[in-house]
């Protein structure tokens, strides 16, 4: 099993099924001329998705301005699960503006914390989707929408 993942230049996990399936056909034509893989061999090329995993400081710096969730492994300010977005991210601590989560310690929307990175347990990247995200393909054609590697 050979997995790759590709993303585009703006690093959002938006790249067309059809920009994954041309790389794939690229690749497995390298692969094969090459002789590379002994035997059979299944070859995976998908995006990070638009929900992505945030896991290496690049993953936050590249997540900044954007709308995160995250859970801590302990408990900061009351409480293990935050959602809102990533202000910026300096020396390994993250700070976010906080939206109010229900069933949870209070927080008033537009609260901001401090999280150290070592505390992140999980964080995934929330997508905002927008009026251009349900334009016809045609009319997209020359944005980023076609992907990249």
């Amino acid at each position: 099993m050979l997995r790759v993942t590709v993303d585009n230049p703006n690093g959002d996990g938006r790249v067309a099924i059809a920009r994954c399936a041309a790389i794939s056909r690229e690749i497995e034509t390298l692969l094969d001329a090459a002789g590379s893989m002994p035997g059979a061999y299944q070859l995976e090329v998908s995006s990070p998705g638009l929900d992505r995993v945030l896991g290496r400081e690049k993953d936050f710096e590249a997540a900044i301005s954007h709308r995160v969730k995250l859970t801590t492994r302990r408990p900061i300010e009351g409480r293990k699960r935050y959602r809102g977005r990533l202000e910026s991210f300096e020396s390994g601590v993250l700070k976010m503006k906080v939206e109010g989560l229900r069933g949870g310690p209070s927080r008033a929307d537009g609260d901001e914390v401090l999280i150290p990175i070592e505390e992140v347990e999980k964080a995934n990247l929330i997508y905002e989707f927008t009026s251009a995200d349900f334009a016809k393909e045609s009319s997209r054609s020359g944005s980023s929408q076609s992907g990249g590697v």
